[in-house]
């Protein structure tokens, strides 16, 4: 994205506009069966339809076709990064998430609490979804442990997931996940890439020993799995790339950080859909974008809960009017990936998006949903040129050449 973004710099201009990119996680989805409804479509959206009758529909590709996005990748795409550029750990955005200050020689570790059975292996990778309240107090325990040559740092992040930072000379981000993504098979052995990756596998190795042992007693969290290991790295501005005053409003501390690391101002949006309302309002006139996140729809998709994804979906159709009563210049909805109920997990699918704004070629879709968006004008189109469409959309480019 380099060039894009160098003539986006060079193309911008600051009217006034406003943008709004509302993000339901997971949104894509499949029918139960052959024939049905997704979960978008089996929802009750008047708000949602009346958008797509007016602006334009197409489905976003998150990386590329079949493959299968996590989150950090694609919200990146959603910001007009390119998520084959920006690799980012998921312990960086987990760290930035919970304001947590990384260094440059920090490594940092998203944490999942984990359930293992008598012989090691994995009987539940998430230990059940236990309270934020207990996932501190384990944090608590686990902070206190020491390994020669580094300072450990262990915090809480939200439920079951934490976040570990190493600090220290000579290490590497390049450490395989040791979540084996499955029950009923023991956590993988963290393994580095090269030679100071080695060397962070090892402190891997010697936290998770100890982790085991102070874990040991413990119900239904007694051990944990890491992924997403990685160091901070450079990307640009997002202020600086598109001439935009971003703020985002999100709740769960992973989208925080990927927001905070393309430095967005990351806004206190309380703990639900209402107080996040509340916050875009009360700030409407201080910024021209706004990334707005809605994690419910994946998290239902994940636990295999089509008519509860339905629910999330209807409602965050209900905030809808909320943002349309602003007066927003140009509206997005879409989403970061497709989290088919189905398949109780992320998936490839393109993800249902509209554009709404009085520049939108309204085209044939009288509803949002994944069928009608197949056939809508803006097609099937890679997530990281979005941010174009929306800058063209609020009339925020120049033309480009004579």
């Amino acid at each position: 994205m380099t060039r894009v973004h160098d003539l986006t710099r060079r193309l911008q201009k600051d009217n006034g506009s406003k943008i709004v990119l509302l993000v339901s996680d997971g949104l894509g989805g499949l029918p139960l069966e052959a024939g049905g409804k997704t979960e978008l479509e089996s929802a009750d959206t008047p708000n949602l339809d009346a958008l797509a009758a007016v602006g334009e529909t197409g489905g976003s590709i998150p990386v590329l076709p079949g493959i299968t996005p996590g989150s950090g990748p694609g919200h990146l795409g959603l910001f007009g990064y390119d998520p084959l550029e920006y690799d980012i750990g998921r312990g960086v955005l987990e760290a930035l998430g919970i304001d947590f200050e990384l260094g440059s020689d920090d490594v940092a570790i998203r944490g999942n609490f984990c359930t293992i059975d008598p012989d090691g292996k994995i009987t539940d990778r998430r230990a059940g979804r236990i309270a934020s309240e207990i996932g501190e107090r384990l944090c608590e325990k686990l902070d206190a442990i020491e390994i020669p040559g580094v300072e450990v740092f262990v915090r809480p992040v939200k439920e079951y997931r934490l976040v570990i930072v190493f600090r220290g000379d000579g290490l590497g981000g390049r450490v395989n996940d040791t979540d084996p993504q499955t029950t009923g098979v023991a956590p993988l052995e963290p393994v580095g890439a090269d030679e100071p990756s080695q060397k962070t596998a090892g402190i891997c190795k010697e936290f998770l020993k100890q982790a085991g042992e102070m874990l040991a007693d413990e119900s239904p969290a007694n051990l944990l799995t890491m992924r997403g290991i990685a160091m901070l790295p450079e990307i640009p501005r997002f202020q600086e790339v598109y001439g935009l005053n971003p703020a985002a409003i999100a709740v769960y501390p992973m989208y925080r950080g990927l927001a905070r690391l393309v430095q967005m101002d990351v806004l206190d949006a309380g703990t639900t859909l209402e107080s996040q309302m509340d916050r875009l309002e009360a700030t409407w006139n201080d910024y021209d974008f706004f990334f707005i996140h809605f994690k419910y729809t994946d998290s239902t998709g994940e636990d295999g809960d089509f008519d509860g994804k339905v629910e999330r979906i209807e409602q965050l159709d209900a905030a809808v009017p909320r943002i349309t009563a602003l007066g927003p210049d140009v509206l997005i909805v879409t989403g970061d990936h497709s989290t088919p109920a189905k398949m109780k997990s992320h998936s490839w699918h393109p993800v249902p998006t509209l554009i709404t704004s009085d520049r939108a070629r309204t085209d044939a879709s009288t509803a949002f949903g994944e069928d009608q968006c197949r056939t809508g004008s803006l097609g099937r189109f890679e997530a990281q040129h979005l941010m174009l469409l929306a800058l063209a959309h609020a009339d925020r480019l120049e033309k480009y050449g004579a």
